[in-house]
């Protein structure tokens, strides 16, 4: 749990309850997720009553208890803050300290009258199982080899155990405790649940640190180039859909075009994630791994991402010529993950044996330790709200919900985890060029012209806008037309933007292409932004003036 930046809150955690009950067990699963300490009582106990001792030689079970006992009488329980000050001191950032186990109520009070008043946070959590049940672990127990490893001798039967007063008195603890954990009936990943979440360990709220960038036309509104720009602000770059979207990054000596990677891979260090809800073409993403040098450190691709084959590429090809799909396969293998369920026909990212290395940790576990503590995300999704298979003018769409809410879907994200949302649009939206035939087109567009006029009234090199205006995946020339308002204020509504990133403005004039702040634009430009900014409800942030890394004008109060 972190109070503000750099600053770690102590947490002591004393763990008590009998013999059997999972005492062990919850504390190694804290330190196995969490950072924690695991400090085991019995180890200072041995050094602490002889210092010749060999904590690593095993111990039979009832001479741990008599020397407990003994110590506990001399010192009131006292004994064993003395170890807990040695751990503190060697380990001087831990966030948790977990102490197995307490076994009387002094030892609790000598810990939290230590402590407690000096900025130390002491939690007393007590585990407990029916007798019948500790019993019969004590019996696997004592049969286990693992168990054998502990240092501990067991005795001949739980019977035995409870020959001890301490341990017979032991259930006694469960009234003083901060939290009780009846361990019958749960999994060890229950009682962890059950222990961290009442330790604030998964945070006390959904605090909002994910911005998510979507696409508020057509696709190729420039997203790419904006997550490029913002991506150094971030500790994890998120990315969803798949490879029928490429976004292109300026670099030099050449652009860069990603397609399942996030567009800010080659911008920062951040750590990068695959969604659950991605397609994947194993070719395409291992040549992207390759060309960017992504190391197993630093990528995760979810386990159930969904994996493109050779017959989702064939089976589009109908809609290549039809509708302009891009045809990589991405709608047919989305059709078969969901008709595929029971038959053995789909693969998934965790059954690619190239992916093995990045597919060891689901998004939701990485996301989750990332909100826990306090990490920036940014989810990156494709495409454009106009293109989405729900909002868009169906049959001229894509295969998934390309609205925020379908990103926040397809990486596993809350929607009460976002921050900010940045809709990214154009100047003059895009779509790609109708395939030929009777009957065919790749979708409606309001009040279509031609690159000719956008030449003739931006001063833009005819040249140049052909060679810009042809899409990132298939090369196809794009249609373009001039700004949709109704089409600006529907993906408004959809995605609820914070903030609007405005792109392609020196197809205004030229002339944009020199500023540098948001004075230096055109005044019909600026007049156009305040226009975008009444309609969508949301300031217009962040505005890019060329393709260039110098490209952005930043207006942002975040």
């Amino acid at each position: 749990m972190r109070e503000a930046e750099g600053t770690v809150i102590r947490q002591i955690v004393l763990v008590s309850g009998p013999v059997g009950a999972g005492k062990t067990t919850l504390c190694q699963s804290l330190e196995q997720h969490f950072t924690a300490r695991h400090f085991k009582s019995r180890e200072f106990l041995l050094k602490e009553a002889d210092p010749s001792n060999d904590p690593s030689k095993p111990t039979p079970r009832n001479v741990l208890q008599a020397l407990g006992n003994k110590l506990d009488k001399q010192t009131r329980g006292a004994w064993i803050v003395k170890g807990i000050q040695s751990e503190i001191e060697q380990h001087p950032k831990t966030e948790l300290l977990l102490i197995d186990a307490v076994r009387i109520q002094w030892q609790i009070d000598a810990i939290r009258n230590s402590y407690g008043s000096y900025g130390f946070r002491v939690v007393h959590i007590h585990v407990t199982a029916p007798q019948t049940e500790l019993e019969r672990r004590y019996l696997d127990r004592s049969r286990s080899r693992a168990h054998q490893k502990t240092g501990i001798t067991e005795l001949g039967s739980y019977a035995d155990v409870l020959k001890d007063d301490t341990e017979r008195k032991v259930e006694r603890l469960a009234k003083d405790a901060d939290i009780v954990i009846d361990t019958t009936r749960n999994t060890v990943q229950d009682v962890l649940v059950r222990a961290a979440s009442h330790l604030g360990l998964y945070g006390r709220e959904y605090a909002r640190l994910c911005d998510v960038i979507v696409g508020g036309q057509y696709g190729s509104e420039g997203k790419g180039q904006v997550v490029g720009y913002l991506a150094k602000e971030y500790d994890f770059l998120v990315r969803v859909g798949g490879p029928n979207a490429g976004h292109t990054v300026y670099a030099e000596p050449t652009p860069y075009k990603y397609h399942h990677l996030p567009s800010g891979t080659r911008h920062s260090l951040a750590k990068i994630i695959i969604g659950p809800g991605a397609v994947i073409s194993v070719p395409g993403i291992q040549r992207e791994i390759s060309e960017c040098r992504i190391g197993q450190d630093r990528l995760f691709i979810d386990p159930q991402a969904m994996i493109i084959d050779d017959q989702d590429r064939n089976e589009e090809a109908a809609l290549v010529a039809s509708i302009g799909s891009t045809g990589q396969g991405v709608g047919s293998a989305t059709a078969r993950r969901i008709m595929g369920r029971g038959k053995n026909t789909v693969r998934l990212a965790r059954d690619i044996r190239d992916l093995a290395p990045y597919t060891r940790t689901a998004a939701r576990t990485l996301l989750d330790e990332a909100f826990r503590n306090k990490a920036n995300v940014l989810l990156e999704g494709t495409q454009g709200t106009g293109l989405s298979i729900y909002h868009g003018s169906y049959p001229h769409v894509t295969s998934r919900d390309t609205t925020v809410a379908g990103c926040l879907a397809e990486a596993g994200i809350a929607p009460s985890r976002v921050r900010k949302v940045i809709m990214v649009c154009r100047t003059y939206p895009i779509r790609v060029e109708s395939p030929p035939g009777q009957g065919n087109g790749s979708g409606p567009m309001s009040q279509e012209i031609t690159l000719g006029e956008v030449h003739r009234r931006s001063g833009i090199p005819l040249a140049e806008l052909e060679k810009t205006e042809t899409t990132t995946t298939t090369n196809k020339r794009r249609r373009i037309a001039e700004f949709d308002w109704e089409l600006l204020r529907n993906s408004a509504a959809l995605n609820g933007p914070t903030d609007i990133a405005l792109t392609f403005v020196d197809y205004h004039t030229i002339t944009n292409r020199k500023a540098r702040r948001f004075d230096q634009l055109r005044d019909d430009t600026i007049r156009f932004v305040e226009e975008v900014e009444r309609v969508a409800g949301a300031p217009v942030s962040l505005i890019s003036t060329r393709f260039h890394s110098r490209s952005i004008i930043d207006r942002r109060a975040w």
